[in-house]
């Protein structure tokens, strides 16, 4: 098979353009998730919720967060494990979750899930009985009865049935059917998911990886295990090597030789064109981190610093905080990673006033410049 050569320009663009950050917008939020397959879940809303400000960046001020609640409760779209995923796509996950801790050789961490899970099966069993005569229900509704308790280190000391939950999505058990407020309410996974037939679970690893090389353009084959959603390919689409970079990617076949016309765009610090940290430093030569977690000093672009998109480059970093109580988007700078134009700044100045707008906030001006 040919191996592709590509510049970095080249592989830049094809990753801008599958992720819909092109000068032409999307119009739709469904068929967005559906191309992105996932839309990520995070609660941190410094600006605005991930999935929302991931599709406000593709969908422009016509997208409402409304929007979103709509799709899910309609369940055109469904929650599976921090991610919001087509009610379709539900079926190429079903294998894998009847295979659960996992096939072959298992890892250590999978057998002290396996045994966990089973050392409290007794509990399991009373969730489901539960939720199969009183379902959907919050976990603060269900009995907390684990014979074992979760004792890891970390955020999940003491939140057992929250944990078990996790592993009954895991094993296609039960599923997420709602909201009330920010509590997940569960329910049995076949009142939830469409009763489509189940794909087998190497057929379905096959097409998740071709949709996921779709939405991304160009991936390595190979990457950190990352159990929810991978930012690696394995064997989908096609061989290329980029200019100036190290190794063998995999790129869509269907993205190359395209014509490419961008915009600017502010992007979530978890948006995936720029979430693997490591395609972001060798395609875009971008240093970015999320420095929320950071003592305040120690910041170099803030708190939860926007990623800004000019064209096909990654050219600075949006310093900014919704201020809700006093009504304003708050701007404190403009991190430039390179020199902007007049018609660059212009740009991006559109686009946080459009985020201001969006938001229902007043934006502090002028805008810093740093």
């Amino acid at each position: 098979m040919t191996v592709h050569r590509l510049s970095r320009t080249d592989a830049r663009r094809i990753a801008v353009r599958a992720q819909l950050l092109e000068s032409k917008r999307p119009t739709e939020l469904v068929d967005m998730v559906r191309h992105f397959t996932m839309l990520q879940i995070d609660p941190s809303a410094a600006i605005a919720p991930n999935a929302d400000l991931v599709a406000w960046s593709r969908l422009g001020s016509s997208y409402s967060p409304g929007d979103l609640t709509t799709t899910l409760v309609n369940r055109k779209l469904l929650e599976l494990q921090a991610m919001i995923r087509p009610s379709e796509d539900l079926a190429l996950f079903r294998g894998k979750m009847a295979e659960w801790p996992g096939r072959g050789e298992l890892r250590d961490w999978q057998e002290s899930n396996r045994d966990w899970v089973k050392a409290n099966d007794a509990c399991r069993l009373d969730i489901l009985d539960r939720l199969g005569s009183s379902g959907p229900l919050t976990s603060r509704e269900l009995a907390e009865t684990c014979a074992v308790p979760w004792a890891l280190t970390g955020w999940t000391n003491n939140q057992n049935v929250i944990r078990l939950l996790e592993f009954m999505v895991a094993r296609g058990e039960v599923a997420t059917a709602g909201r009330k407020g920010r509590e997940r309410l569960w329910d049995l996974a076949t009142r939830v998911y469409p009763d489509d037939p189940v794909v087998p679970a190497d057929e379905a690893l096959r097409v998740r990886n071709e949709r996921r090389l779709h939405a991304l353009g160009i991936a390595r084959a190979r990457g950190p295990i990352c159990p929810m959603e991978p930012s690696d390919v394995g064997e989908a689409g096609e061989p290329a090597v980029v200019e100036g970079v190290k190794g063998t990617w995999r790129v869509d076949p269907s993205q190359l030789g395209q014509p490419f016309s961008g915009r600017a765009a502010l992007l979530s610090p978890f948006d995936r064109l720029i979430h693997d940290r490591r395609r972001t430093t060798e395609l875009f030569e971008f240093d970015y981190q999320l420095e929320m977690y950071k003592p305040a000093a120690k910041r170099r672009w803030g708190y939860f610093a926007l990623p800004i998109l000019y064209g096909d480059r990654l050219v600075g970093k949006l310093d900014a905080a919704a201020d809700r109580k006093a009504g304003v988007l708050r701007v404190n700078a403009i991190h430039r990673d390179v020199a902007f134009t007049q018609t660059m700044t212009a740009a991006v100045r559109r686009e946080i006033k459009d985020l201001a707008q969006w938001l229902g906030l007043d934006l502090t001006l002028p805008v810093p410049t740093a």
